[in-house]
């Protein structure tokens, strides 16, 4: 659900945001440690090497468990929490033997709610299990790209991948980005879709608010000189000129341009690439 402000100052006049029902305190003690951040800046050599980073608030990385190799112990969601290190929102577990842990939190997955991972856990939003063994047609995240790895593929907010097909010891999974991936069936996905769909939606108001967020200016290549972008210089507005397309500063393409290997063994996998 967006949320959209009273005009009660410039900044707010345009800030709308994604309201949620999240619990209140702070994070557990135990899972969050201190987060040393570069801000774009090289740690040997301390210079700018990820342009349009810096600053921001500071912020605790919460423990985040992706393995979910507590198998056939039953868990309680105890609370849905914002994390500041990522788009989506986060649930607390306390498991049957008294651990605790944090995990990301699916669509549908309320406070109280038991989940489980299981080789053949019930299909239940947060509920983890194996490719295999989950039907056709079911959304999932969090998943697995080699057995054991823990989560790694479709882990930002509001995404899901699709499972086509279960079949040949492989399970055939249409990914958000429309790549249809055959993946091992033992490998684990949690079931659902991840939270806080209404990520994209938000406006952030006022310059200030993207740096907090640790976002600082993007200036456009049309905006500066020819000697410091190619699509710099010329009198008033300016196309790209007769380049086949957008550049970077440091003339090399922008768009469209494929970076993958051509031999990299897990190409095999891959049946569908993704739309340029």
């Amino acid at each position: 659900m967006l949320k959209k402000y009273k005009p009660t100052s410039p900044g707010i006049r345009q800030l709308i945001r994604a309201k949620a029902d999240l619990s209140k305190g702070k994070p557990e003690k135990t899972l969050v440690v201190s987060n040393f951040r570069c801000k774009g800046r090289s740690a040997a050599s301390g210079r700018i090497t990820t342009r349009h980073k810096g600053g921001g608030h500071k912020k605790l990385y919460r423990v985040i468990d992706f393995k979910r190799d507590k198998f056939d112990i039953p868990a309680k969601v105890v609370t849905i929490e914002y994390d500041p290190n990522r788009n989506c929102f986060i649930n607390l577990l306390h498991y049957k033997d008294g651990e605790k842990r944090y995990i990301i939190a699916a669509e549908g997955a309320i406070v109280g709610s038991e989940i489980i991972c299981a080789q053949n856990a019930p299909l239940k939003p947060g509920n983890r299990l194996m490719l295999k063994n989950i039907p056709v047609g079911t959304q999932v995240h969090d998943v697995e790209l080699y057995m054991g790895s823990g989560g790694i593929l479709v882990r930002s907010a509001g995404s899901a991948a699709e499972v086509l097909s279960t079949e040949g010891g492989h399970a055939q999974l249409k990914m958000p980005s429309g790549e249809v991936r055959m993946i091992k069936g033992e490998c684990y996905a949690t079931v659902g879709q991840i939270s806080n769909s209404e990520f994209n939606a938000q406006v952030f108001g006022k310059a200030g608010r993207s740096r907090w967020m640790g976002k600082r200016p993007h200036v456009r290549g049309s905006a500066m000189n020819p000697v410091d972008h190619p699509h710099g210089g010329g009198e008033g507005r300016q196309p790209i000129g007769l380049r086949r397309g957008p550049k970077t500063p440091w003339g090399k393409q922008a768009l469209g341009v494929r970076t993958r290997r051509k031999k990299k063994p897990g190409s095999r996998f891959i049946l569908q690439r993704r739309k340029k």
